[in-house]
């Protein structure tokens, strides 16, 4: 049993590791470009012998899929749905949660989105699931279900285009993400604000969910929000 719980314990602290590895990994690709960087480099801003980095991730390209996909699971769980609430409202809070990860982690949203190294292939079929994943967001949020017919999955798919093209567009404008304090302060003029910037992508997704309703019956686009209301703040968010 002693030997058992060593074990465990063992395990735990390579968890641990890993894990600071990682987090290590996601400052320095959003500093550095991944081709200036060497294994060499990465060893020594984590402090530990370069084996250690191998024996974690085969490859610096393995480190950085590591990297690429825990960022993932970050967006994907502050664009996650918020049970409970009404239909308009979890939309809302999906495409915020969705642009304060990207505002919050620009060099990691940007790999994702374009592809990272080159082309690769890895990368690239991440980026993709995450779409699906998103898409399926968006459904459950509107539809309450997440299962989409092929025309709605189609149309959201390109509305989450749209929305991949305007954020990258956002967060290349230096704003409040760039200096300290509040990430949703008022920036400069040609940055508009996050709560500005949800309000216009759901009014968008708003008019996409109609045009699916008229195209696909079984999917009707939710009751609207009062136009007011997707201009403030989301609450409970930062």
């Amino acid at each position: 049993m002693v030997e058992q719980g060593r074990r465990h314990g063992g395990s735990r602290r390579s968890q641990v590791r890993r894990a600071e590895l990682i987090a290590i990994g996601r400052r320095l690709f959003g500093d550095t470009p991944y081709d200036a960087l060497s294994m060499d480099d990465i060893a020594q801003q984590a402090g530990v012998a370069k084996g250690l980095v191998y024996y974690y991730f085969t490859s610096k390209r393995g480190f950085y899929l590591a990297v690429i996909e825990d960022s993932v699971g970050d967006l994907l769980a502050l664009a996650a749905v918020h049970p409970g609430l009404p239909a308009a409202e979890r939309v809302r809070r999906t495409v915020d949660g969705y642009l304060r990860y990207a505002d919050r982690h620009r060099a990691a949203y940007r790999t994702l989105v374009t592809g990272g190294v080159g082309s690769d292939a890895e990368v690239l079929a991440v980026r993709d699931a995450v779409r699906e994943e998103l898409a399926a967001t968006v459904a459950e949020g509107a539809y309450g279900h997440r299962a989409l017919p092929p025309l709605a999955r189609l149309a959201l798919v390109g509305w989450l285009a749209g929305v991949e093209a305007v954020t990258l567009d956002w967060i290349g404008v230096p704003g409040p993400a760039d200096r300290p304090g509040p990430l949703d302060r008022p920036g400069p003029p040609d940055r508009p604000s996050r709560t500005v910037l949800c309000a216009l992508l759901v009014r968008q997704l708003r008019a996409t969910l109609e045009v699916i309703e008229g195209f696909v019956p079984e999917c009707p686009a939710p009751p609207p929000a009062p136009a007011p209301f997707d201009l403030a703040p989301v609450t409970g968010t930062a």
